[in-house]
């Protein structure tokens, strides 16, 4: 690792650290809700499997097998439909937080320091004469001659979002 790498990535651990603390916590309280969300809506999906199931029983025993069996299947296709639908709502509205709390450091009262330490970083990254511009969102980005760095708010999310992806997985998945 080269001793501007290293230089970088010290002087981004502090902004890394309170980012990923700030996301943990918001993670976690996103868990929690979206735990007791996940399941009222698995709660709801099993009665709704429950019943097609029952309706599906009486069906078979007036119409016969075939008819039966079909509408077993088309409850279980339900139910499943249901519970990828509720667990894809829980991990959208997890990175919809994740990311409203890592835009919202802009309205912090330390993001004036925060943008200029980023700002600082993208020209070490990009090279003497690289121009730095302020990102619409927040953050900033660097370009120079065939080089891009995007220390962005936005991209800050989606990196913040991919470290917790196991954890957004997990919640999904439970």
């Amino acid at each position: 690792m080269t001793a501007l790498a290293e230089q970088q990535r010290d002087a981004l651990e502090p902004v890394r650290a309170a980012m990923l603390h700030r996301a943990g916590a918001e993670a976690e309280a996103i868990v929690a809700t979206a735990r007791r969300d996940a399941e009222t809506l698995l709660a709801a999906a099993r009665r709704d499997a429950e019943t097609a199931l029952g309706r599906a029983r009486a069906d078979g025993i007036a119409q016969a097998a075939p008819l039966a069996a079909a509408e077993r299947s088309r409850g279980r296709r339900a139910a499943r439909d249901a519970l990828l639908a509720a667990e894809r709502g829980i991990r959208d509205e997890a990175e919809h937080r994740i990311r409203a709390a890592v835009l919202a450091v802009r309205d912090q009262p330390g993001y004036g320091e925060l943008r200029d330490r980023l700002a600082a970083l993208c020209r070490a990254v990009a090279g003497p004469g690289a121009e730095v511009t302020e990102h619409p969102a927040g953050g900033v980005v660097a370009r120079a001659p065939g080089v891009l760095v995007d220390c962005s708010l936005p991209r800050l999310a989606d990196l913040v979002i991919g470290q917790l992806g196991h954890q957004i997985r997990e919640l999904c998945a439970s």
